[in-house]
């Protein structure tokens, strides 16, 4: 974990640095960190996932876990191809999704060893007692 935890009240971000919030497919961005990240970040109404101003959407709207383990695997990948970046991962699906950190956080086991991802408090309490 080493400091990599993502602060539970993002209101500003320096250079360099992405949100990471949780989305639906459509990219309606209408609530929670999705409107903020719409708003305030340059995320892209009608884009549901992938990088989008200084943004990054992982949709979880759709399913469970399963169906979401794709999108985070994906970021995953681009947060390693993408080491000048920072990624500021929010509790995705925890809010509006209506999921438990203990459903989603084990999606990002593979996120543990990448540097440049930040994960919740409450993602690495799950990450770290499995």
């Amino acid at each position: 974990m080493n400091g990599r935890i993502t602060s539970p009240r993002i209101t500003e971000l320096q250079p360099g640095e992405i949100f990471v919030f949780g989305s639906n497919l459509e990219g309606h961005h209408g609530g929670g960190a999705a409107l903020l990240a719409w708003k305030k970040w340059g995320a892209i109404w009608g884009q549901g996932a992938g990088l989008q101003g200084q943004t990054y959407g992982i949709p979880t709207m759709h399913g469970g876990p399963d169906r979401i383990k794709p999108y985070v695997d994906e970021f995953i990948s681009f947060a390693r191809q993408h080491p000048e970046l920072t990624f500021l991962v929010t509790e995705v699906g925890c809010g509006i999704a209506g999921f438990r950190p203990a459903e989603i956080a084990p999606l990002f086991r593979d996120a543990i060893d990448v540097e440049n991802i930040h994960l919740p408090q409450r993602f690495w309490e799950v990450l770290n007692t499995k």
